[in-house]
């Protein structure tokens, strides 16, 4: 081991160490609503829909197969058989992946559910159609924004992005270099998800919001479809592999169902484990799953974490069934452990590749760590059933989408460089 990753790891175990238990970074709760297997909340991410989806994303210019690094060095570190982490930074070139379920989207739009529903049919459909061009708004806390933008642009359509109090400027320059209008509004992204629809009403746009509500979900369940993909190569690239746990980040939970969804799909009873985290000041699954009544719980307020791409207090409605009925832990945690997973992917362990992940990114990888290497955890990490023979797939799902908070957490020796 090289001496300066040495003394990284030393300091990151003597963070852990020095938590006050009392005040402790986590909380976890088993879901006492988990059900068997229900054909009606899956059927709609089967096989033959999943390779439709990576079909039309096949077609887009730019695709390529993100990667997937298998982490022995930290699987050994943290006594588990193996651990897989879905580099997400690399989609598209958007540092996210939220284009999968973008570009999938307003396409299913544009041209329906034909069979060849693939970029360049729905380009000349765009290009052939009446002026003016279609305009898709959206709300946002960053990466869903920059995404319909971006294919927006491609397709040669408008896109006004609302993006709430708070927000990053380096995040309101990234969907603006793809064309798109944005404002950033006096409130909290649920705020912004209102406005944007109210404004779409006004001026006769198009919503593109990755939740559901009451008579919008035709939008939302398109766009989860569209993230299946991630999960499509994750399949063909563990060649035959099967993990037993799955650690999945919720804000909405149109990402976390759709993963869930798709593993039922393929494993059926023999699926993994999932386990959706959250940030713990935006914690709305949590909090419905703590109820324990069947019915979704928003949170009010400021929602005030780090990470930005989970900032959202409510669950949407498409992702809520799913979730509740098939996760089989909730965490929520402090924006401290994500922290440690951004340092953690960032100084790669003996030949382990080293991974950009962003602030809502990294946090399955700190909770993973802070599960197994911190003995106060240890009852949760075992009611979890995670051990030695554990397989563990992890999804960064942004990078580093703000340079300046990732190169403060990480430190400026670890600054990015691509391997």
């Amino acid at each position: 081991m090289k001496k300066t990753h040495a003394i990284f790891i030393a300091n990151v175990r003597a963070n852990l160490e020095s938590m006050n238990t009392k005040d402790t970074q986590i909380s976890g709760i088993e879901n006492s609503m988990r059900a068997r297997i229900s054909e009606p909340e899956t059927y709609q991410f089967s096989r033959k829909e999943c390779a439709r989806v990576h079909r039309f994303h096949r077609s887009l210019p730019g695709y390529t197969v993100t990667p997937l690094r298998r982490l022995r060095g930290l699987a050994g570190r943290l006594g588990v058989a193996e651990l897989w982490v879905k580099d997400e930074s690399y989609r598209f070139g958007l540092n996210s992946f939220k284009a999968l379920g973008a570009s999938y989207a307003i396409s299913s739009m544009l041209l329906g559910q034909a069979d060849d529903l693939i970029f360049d049919n729905v380009k000349a459909q765009v290009k052939g159609g009446q002026e003016p061009k279609p305009t898709f708004v959206t709300a946002t806390d960053g990466n869903h924004g920059r995404a319909v933008a971006w294919i927006a642009q491609l397709l040669g359509a408008n896109s006004v992005v609302y993006m709430p109090c708070g927000s990053q400027p380096v995040r309101v320059e990234a969907i603006r270099a793809h064309g798109g209008h944005v404002e950033v509004l006096d409130g909290s992204y649920d705020d912004a998800v209102r406005h944007a629809a109210s404004q779409a009403d006004a001026n006769g746009w198009t919503v593109v919001q990755d939740t559901a509500w009451d008579n919008y979900t035709s939008v939302p369940l398109r766009i989860m479809q569209g993230y299946s993909t991630a999960l499509t190569e994750v399949f063909n690239q563990i060649e035959g592999e099967r993990p037993t746990h799955v650690f999945l980040q919720a804000g909405v939970g149109s990402m976390a169902a759709s993963i869930q969804a798709v593993l039922i799909q393929e494993y059926g009873l023999q699926a993994p484990r999932v386990i959706i985290v959250e940030p713990e000041g935006a914690d709305c699954y949590f909090e419905s799953i703590l109820a324990a009544d069947g019915e979704s719980r928003a949170i009010a307020g400021h929602l005030d974490t780090s990470m930005a791409g989970l900032a959202c207090g409510t669950p949407s409605s498409l992702a809520w069934p799913i979730i509740r009925y098939y996760s089989a832990y909730f965490i929520k945690c402090k924006d401290d452990v994500t922290e440690i997973g951004m340092r953690i992917l960032a100084s790669p362990m003996g030949a382990d590749k080293r991974v950009i992940s962003g602030e809502s990114g990294a946090v399955t990888t700190g909770l993973l760590t802070e599960l197994l290497e911190n003995k106060a955890n240890r009852q949760m990490a075992e009611a979890i059933s995670l051990g030695p023979d554990s397989k563990i797939l992890l999804i960064s799902t942004e990078g580093d989408t703000d340079p300046d908070n990732y190169g403060r957490i990480v430190g400026d020796h670890l600054l990015r460089t691509r391997q």
